[in-house]
């Protein structure tokens, strides 16, 4: 019998320490390390309320419900991971306080609770005793030091989004299109600013990517207003682009190239991350969900303005084509995965369901 509870002992003190250990460097993966890293412990977290969000979301009827549910879905999500961790640290050292003979179970859990939220109701009795209560203590305000980091950085990263989101109103609209930007830039005679406006968003794309790889959380984080959105913002410049390219009869914009190509790399970076599938290596000709029809509508509202266009339509189309198909299945599928608010040739044909759409992560 003696020997069967040794075994015991051992066994959960070797399940209290990878507890530990395993709640410490799913810390380092979220809140220190500056990369995207899958953590399986954050994974199940936001998954499990993702589908407490999506029950809540079967009562919502309109757009404007659903934002409102899913406004709270990440906040709320990345408040109660600490609160998960602190109680994985708990678990583990009760383990191990058990497993060096702290009896009964009720004292080890006393014992372990008062020393992680550095409590001092309960005591140690022996000399080991008191250091691993140490150890506890500082794990415990490591944790809480770490979040209370993260928050600022997070809602920097947050502010600087949105603020060249609630900018692109001004030149695209609301809900966002690449057509009205265009056709606004032409009105104003700006489109000698063209070149600024792709470099600014070329660097806005390497900043999301940076901030939405390391700070994953930040894909879920919705605009202050409900017609905006981060996704939809950057299909709308896309698109703008790649009109620009195709289609406008203006001297070649080189800028304009590598802001298309900056936002599809990162918009693809951050898919890796989630798991999201997309074709790597696209073909010109590849189909997309922007049909002739409605290119050749943009067009025709482009030339009702006065915006000089390219002679060969089919052409225009072509190249047109050769540019969307490369960041086109991304942005479909984060308008998805974020529930983006409706705005042309973006979310307003991805696919959707009810609710939220599920969170691949892990799958």
């Amino acid at each position: 019998m003696q020997v069967l509870l040794g075994l015991a002992r051992v066994l959960v003190f070797v399940l209290g320490t990878w507890a530990v250990v395993g709640t410490l460097i799913s810390a380092v993966r979220t809140f220190v390390l500056p990369r995207g890293v899958q953590d399986f412990f954050t994974r199940v977290l936001f998954r499990a309320s993702r589908k407490f969000f999506d029950l809540i979301l079967k009562r919502s009827r309109s757009y404007e419900q659903r934002d409102r549910v899913l406004a709270l879905y990440a906040p709320m999500t990345l408040m109660m991971l600490p609160v998960a961790w602190l109680a994985s640290v708990q678990i583990g050292y009760t383990g191990i306080f058990w497993s060096l003979g702290v009896e009964p179970l009720k004292r080890a859990i006393t014992l372990s609770g008062s020393s992680l939220l550095t409590l001092g109701f309960a005591t140690a009795d022996n000399l080991l005793e008191v250091a691993i209560v140490l150890s506890e203590a500082t794990i415990g305000l490591i944790l809480v030091a770490l979040l209370i980091a993260y928050l600022p950085t997070m809602y920097s990263a947050f502010s600087k989004r949105e603020l060249a989101v609630a900018m692109l109103e001004v030149r695209a609209g609301s809900p966002p299109s690449a057509v009205d930007m265009l056709v606004r830039y032409w009105r104003i005679k700006g489109y000698d600013r063209l070149e600024s406006l792709w470099a600014s968003w070329e660097i806005w794309f390497a900043e999301m990517e940076e901030s939405h790889t390391s700070l994953p959380a930040l894909t879920f984080f919705r605009s202050p207003q409900p017609h905006r959105s981060w996704i939809t913002a950057a299909g709308t410049i896309l698109d703008a682009a790649a009109l620009s390219q195709a289609a406008l009869d203006i001297p070649a914009d080189p800028q304009a190239a590598l802001c298309i190509r900056g936002g599809y790399v990162a918009l693809r970076r951050i898919a890796d991350y989630f798991r999201i599938p997309y074709p790597a290596n696209p073909k010109p000709d590849d189909p997309i969900y922007v049909s002739r029809e409605e290119f050749d509508s943009a067009l025709d509202q482009l030339a009702q303005a006065g915006v000089p266009l390219k002679a060969d339509r089919n052409q225009a189309w072509s190249d047109f084509v050769g540019w969307r198909v490369n960041y086109e299945a991304v942005l479909l599928a984060f308008c998805t995965l974020t529930a983006a608010p409706e705005a042309r040739w973006s979310s307003d044909r991805a696919p959707r369901q009810l609710g939220a759409p599920k969170i691949p992560i892990g799958e």
